[in-house]
């Protein structure tokens, strides 16, 4: 699988794909439309799921940071 192929390549390809993605997201933004934002966004946050699951951190760490910082 994809996701397999993201965590042999190891830590420095998953970031470089989280940056790439989000560079795409921006990209979105400035013109191709809704729907392709969502595209961008939802390949975003993929990979940095990906990312958080190879350090061993759970999605609920970055629940707790955005629920800290509404205080």
């Amino acid at each position: 699988s994809y996701t397999a192929k993201l965590f042999a390549a190891g830590e420095n390809e998953i970031v470089k794909k989280v940056g790439e993605e989000a560079i795409e997201v921006i990209v979105a933004a400035k013109g191709q439309g809704d729907e392709r934002i969502v595209s961008e966004l939802a390949d975003l946050l993929y990979h940095a799921l990906v990312l958080l699951a190879l350090r061993g951190i759970q999605w609920r760490a970055v629940e707790e940071e955005l629920s800290r910082r509404k205080r």
